[in-house]
Formats: structure tokens, sequence, C-alpha cells
């Protein structure tokens, strides 16, 4: 064994302390950290010959990248839809590592099991039914990338030709149609060699982002084949949903495969005051959950729901003699891209099992509280507007005059000390947008941005 390694075996237990110390510290300066810390790139280094051992790395790393790390972790970091990590899910992807479980086959199956426990737990949190099976995947573009992989395999069974097998050119063209697709989904379709092309905007209700369900009706009576929904459980801009009972009545009459983009707005269920949003979602042939968002667990987690994990199996099976055969209930490995990946589920069934509904429910309803006493603030600081009603987590704003994508990006940069709030475009105006799904967030935490974004605006000379 290289001398380096075995002095680190022999020390492993105090220098896994030290690394412990080194990640409270971290997390202990969470709260004061610049939220986004300004520095100037460094320079690349060369890797030397000779590296020290893990107590020379930690050195290093804590003189030359930690102070550039963002608060991704933190109360005010608003950009993207960004949870978190709670005490339990930490503590479960520490174990995640320690363990270095690949939970993807039934020849070594603990890490499976405990993946199909966590996915019944996910599956009764989101008020689906038995009828959706699930698998873990990386993040929310994978599950929607998954969701429709199985959808265009379902294309082919209702044309009489095996995708899978055959490839893409079976199918011809293809319509996806969706009111407000998540960018995501394009990328997915091109992955998937349908086509950025195939996806079809339909409009949208006036002044919202929710589909116009009579509008989506004509577009599918002037189909020419089987097409593929895409509806939304939660938009990005405006937290906005579709009406899925009424998009499950028209797949029944039109006969599409209803994929739900739920990515964040599934976790709507947690709590009775929003729950009807979410309504019908039990009903879509595939459902996209993003965990690393609003469960609060480390970021590379996400759900894929089905109603057709037969059809999922044909799209991904994996046929070589060291894995599990398909069977009733087949190997994880051979319903997903990857042939091996972490025991993520741990994350999930830690934060799961020591919080219980109650607890995430909370976390939920004060992130709602939250991004409405903002969207509040917003309203009351001169130079700014609200674009959009807070219908959840979602606060998106622009300048009240003048509002230039620049302009805003100045606004955002002077504010990312105290608070990180990334850029979009809604109803064709720039704008920024706050995204609440950090289980640390507290009214505090709201008040202190409000007072920042004041500032801020008055410096812009807004």
């Amino acid at each position: 064994m290289h001398p380096e390694l075995a002095a680190d075996l022999h020390q492993l237990p105090a220098l896994l302390e030290e690394t412990r110390q080194h990640a409270v510290t971290f997390l202990d300066g969470l709260d004061e950290r610049p939220v986004i810390p300004q520095a100037d790139p460094l320079a690349p280094t060369a890797l030397g010959e000779n590296g020290g051992g893990l107590r020379a790395a930690l050195a290093e790393f804590a003189e030359r990248w930690q102070p550039r790390l963002s608060a991704g972790a933190g109360p005010r970091y608003f950009g993207f839809v960004t949870g978190g990590a709670t005490p339990a899910a930490l503590a479960g992807d520490w174990l995640t590592a320690a363990a270095d479980q690949n939970s993807n086959s039934s020849l070594d199956p603990a890490g499976q099991q405990l993946e199909r426990e966590t996915i019944g737990w996910l599956r009764d949190l989101f008020g689906l039914s038995a009828a959706h099976s699930g698998t873990f995947v990386s993040g929310a573009t994978m599950s929607n990338t998954v969701g429709l992989a199985i959808a265009r395999e379902w294309l082919g069974e209702r044309l009489g030709v095996d995708v899978a097998e055959d490839g893409v050119g079976a199918l011809g063209r293809v319509r996806v149609l969706s009111g407000s697709a998540h960018s995501s989904v394009a990328k997915a379709l091109s992955v998937l060699g349908l086509g950025r092309a195939a996806l079809t905007a339909v409009p949208a209700l006036p002044g919202r982002e929710a589909v116009d369900v009579a509008a989506l009706e004509r577009s599918l009576a002037e189909a020419d084949g089987p097409c593929v929904v895409v509806a939304n459980a939660g938009t990005v801009n405006t937290v906005d949903f579709d009406d899925l009972r009424a998009l499950a009545d028209l797949r029944d009459r039109y006969g599409f495969w209803l994929h739900v983009d739920a990515a964040f707005g599934a976790f709507a269920a947690l709590t009775p005051a929003h729950a009807e949003l979410v309504a019908g979602l039990d009903l879509a042939d595939s459902v996209c959950v993003d965990l690393h968002k609003w469960l609060n667990v480390p970021y590379d987690s996400a759900v894929q729901f089905t109603r057709r994990p037969d059809l999922q199996a044909r799209v991904f099976r994996n046929a070589a003699a060291y894995l599990g055969p398909l069977g009733e209930h087949p190997d994880l490995v051979h319903l997903t891209p990857e042939n091996s990946h972490r025991l993520r589920a741990l994350a999930a069934w830690f934060t799961l099992r020591a919080y219980g509904r109650a607890g995430h429910q909370e976390i939920v309803e004060r992130c709602v509280a939250g991004a409405r006493a903002l969207g509040e603030a917003v309203t009351g600081i001169e130079g700014l507007r609200l674009l959009a009603p807070v219908r959840l987590n979602v606060v998106c704003f622009t300048l009240a005059t003048d509002p230039t994508a620049e302009r805003l990006a100045a606004l955002a940069a002077e504010l990312a000390g105290e608070a990180f709030v990334t850029p979009t475009r809604y109803a064709g105006v720039p704008a920024l947008r706050a995204a609440f799904s950090n289980w640390r967030t507290t009214e505090a935490d709201v008040r202190r941005t409000a007072a920042a974004l004041a500032q801020a605006v008055e410096k812009l000379g807004a």
C-alpha cells in the first residue's frame, strides 16, 4: 500500500474528526458568510507527484476553496429552487459515502430494498397510489428524461413499433404538447432523439402560466396520431399549476400520455391549504419530483414515478451475466440510464424517518409564509413591482422602471452578499425570482433580505 494511503488508514478516525470540524465550521458560518462570495478565480495548480495525505488536502481546501464556496445550504440562497440538507439528510448522506453501496442489483440487495421502502414513503407523501412505481434518479432533468423515454415507448406501442429495438425513426413525427414546459423537457426530447422541435407550446390562460385546457383540446383534435402532454405542477416563475383532473379527463378521451413535471410543486400535497393544487396527480402516467429541492436532501436526488414500469424496463433493460433478471419486479439497473448509482435514497430515508410528514409539512408551510412575506415587502419597496401573485414559494419581481436584463443583473449582484436570487423573464419582461425551499429560512431571513433589497434598489438609483 502507498505509504500515504497506509498512514491515512491508520489515522482514519482522527482524520474524519478533523473533517467533521471543517464541516461544522462551514455550517456554523452559513448565516453570516456572503451568500455568493466575490472573489477572483483561482489559477489552477499542477498535480504533485506526492500528495501529502488527507491532512494536507484538508488544509489546502480550507485555504483556497472553502472561502469561495457559496452559502448554498443556507437560509438566504433563493436562487433556482434549492433546498439545503436537514440534519438527518446530512447524516444520511455521510453514511451513504461511508457505506459506498451500489443499490442497483438484487445480488447485493440491501440498498435496493431500502430504496424501495423509501419510494413507498414518498409515494404516500405525495398522495400517489400503489399503481405508481418509482425509482431514484439524479435530478429533475433526469426524471423528466426517464418519464419521456417511457412515453416514447408508449408511442411505439400505440403505433405497433418497438422503439427500444428499432429506434426513434420508426415513430415518425412526434408531437409533445405543453403550456409552459420547463427547459429540461426540451433537453430531454433532444437526448431521446425526438427533437426539440417536437415540443409545441399550447396557449396559457390569460395572465397565467397554466395551460388553457380548451386550447389544448383543440390541438389534440387536430393531431394526426398519439401525442404526449407535459403538464406542470408548479411552474418556475410563478408556481402555477395546470388543472390535472381536467387534463386526465382529456387523456381519457384523446388517448395521450400524460407526464406531470411536479419537480417542486408536488410538495403542495403536504399542506391542506394547497393540496388541491395537485389534485389529480395520481392520474398521471408519469411524474417527476425533485427531492434536492423541497425535501431538503443533498444535491443529486430525485424520483420518477410511472404507471408503466413494464415499458420502463423495455427501454432501460441491460443484459449481462452479472446482472439480475428482469422478472416481475426488475432490479433497478433495468429502470434508469445508470448501471450504477450511489445509495442516494439513504439521505431521503433519514430525513423522512427523522421528521415524518409533519416535519416536512412545517418546512413547506414556513417557506410559503416566507415567500408571501417577501412578496408583500417587494410591493412596499419603491422602485420594485411584483410580476405575479405569490401562489406558493416563488416571488417574481422586477424594476418598476426600465427593467432591463443589465439593470436587474446589477441589482442581483448588489444583493448577492446578503441573498441570492436568479434572473428570469416573465411575460416578456426581464425579472428576478426568489424561491423559498430551504429548511433553515426564517422570518428573520425574510426581513434581512427585504432590507438588503431596499438598500440595493436605492443604490442602483431605481
